[in-house]
Parts: C-alpha cells; sequence; structure tokens
C-alpha cells in the first residue's frame, strides 16, 4: 500500500509539472497593425509551440482613384475595412507562421461619374440634362476564406515586430443610378437609359474582375505576454 500511494504521488508530481510547464509555454501577443485592410490591433494566443490562434480587426483608411470608359469619367473613394479569425501554425516552433481562417472584409468604393458623351440608337444625348451617375462598388464583402503566412514573436516574451502577407477573393458588386432619375421613367427612352447603365455597370465590374483576389499585407509592432 505504501509503495503504491508513493508511486500515486509521483504520478501527480509529474502530471502536475507537465501542467504547469504546458501553461508556461501559453503567450498571448497583441500587436498595433497598419497595411492593405487599415490600421488596427491584432491579438494572437499561441497554445502549443507550432499551434495558435489569432484574431485581427482594422479600419480606417480609404483613398481615391479614378477610372474612364469611353463615355463616362469617373472618381472613386475607396474604404478599408476588416475582421480575421485564423488558425496559425509554426511548423519550426518559431515566429514564422502559415495561418489559414476566415475574414469578414468590407471594402467598398462610392463612385460618382461625369458624362463626357451619351449616344443611345445613334442619338446622341445633351449630358446636361443627364446629371452625374452615383453609385457604388464593392470589391469584397461579407464571410470570405483567408490564407496566408508571416512572422510574429511570439514564441518569446517582450516586444517584437510583425509581417503578414495573404489573400481573400473579390466578390465585385457595381450599383449606379443617374442624379436626375431619368432611367426610373416609365417610357422607351427612360428603358433604353436602363440598358445602358447596366452596361457602364458590367464595364466596371469586368475591370475590377481582372484582380480575382486582393492582397492583404500588414505590419505592426507586437508586444508577448
Amino acid at each position: 500500500m505504501k509503495r503504491m500511494s508513493t508511486s500515486g504521488i509521483i504520478a501527480a508530481l509529474c502530471i502536475f509539472g507537465s501542467v504547469q510547464a504546458y501553461a508556461q509555454d501559453q503567450r498571448v501577443t497583441l500587436g498595433a497593425v497598419a497595411g492593405t485592410t487599415g490600421i488596427g490591433a491584432d491579438l494572437a494566443w499561441r497554445f502549443h509551440d507550432r499551434l495558435g490562434i489569432s484574431a485581427r480587426y482594422t479600419d480606417g483608411v480609404e483613398w481615391s482613384d479614378d477610372y474612364r470608359t469611353d463615355y463616362i469619367d469617373y472618381d472613386g473613394d475607396v474604404n478599408f475595412a476588416a475582421s480575421k479569425l485564423t488558425l496559425d501554425y509554426y511548423p519550426f516552433a518559431g515566429g514564422f507562421f502559415l495561418s489559414a481562417g476566415l475574414m469578414l472584409p468590407d471594402i467598398e468604393a462610392d463612385v460618382v461619374g461625369t458624362p463626357r458623351a451619351l449616344q443611345l440608337n445613334g442619338q446622341e444625348l445633351p449630358v446636361d440634362q443627364l446629371g452625374t451617375l452615383h453609385g457604388t462598388a464593392t470589391i469584397a464583402d461579407g464571410v470570405q476564406p483567408y490564407v496566408g503566412m508571416g512572422w510574429r514573436k511570439s514564441h518569446r516574451s517582450g516586444f517584437g515586430v510583425f509581417a503578414e502577407v495573404g489573400v481573400i477573393p473579390t466578390d465585385v458588386e457595381v450599383s449606379l443610378s443617374t442624379s436626375e432619375g431619368y432611367e426610373n421613367g416609365n417610357n422607351p427612352a427612360s428603358a433604353q437609359l436602363r440598358q445602358w447603365i447596366r452596361e457602364e455597370e458590367r464595364e466596371l465590374k469586368d475591370e475590377a474582375e481582372k484582380w480575382p483576389v486582393y492582397p492583404v499585407a500588414t505590419l505592426g509592432v507586437t508586444y508577448t505576454f
């Protein structure tokens, strides 16, 4: 009985020591980051030498661009925001990791188009009567799969540098309307104008879909606890 008790105590001490060592190996990393989806924060929990979970939110970045079709000059203000939740695999038990998971992007452009000329059925319409085109161009929205790779100093406590690159698929949608609303009329000219607007939407969508994926690149400074 004494031998069994001694063996039980030794086993309990071994299990307790293993649990303590495992708990000490777990680390939490908090980072301030900026990149192609905005500025924000990154939180990572490394629960194993080679495995971890990370979450990120970025927002607050926008830029302007212009584009020209046969009849319209477009100006667009693009807004970026994204949330991400991924499983991270550290193949060498160091800082390099491979990442896969889900991203919730909100990448959208507010579009304003100024007509230079407009022809319907071979007849040129006065552009001052048309007004301007207004609308939105959504580049990526909703839950999208994400894959990437990067470096995070989550295997040692203290400050570190963070970097990650990845991609998400785009899901382009374009919606346009005129400022004067002539396309809403119930007459042949309005129907022709609606058809022309749909063609403009398709042209903008085809241009945006030349990039089937959106690049996600992020840099930051981290602290591992």
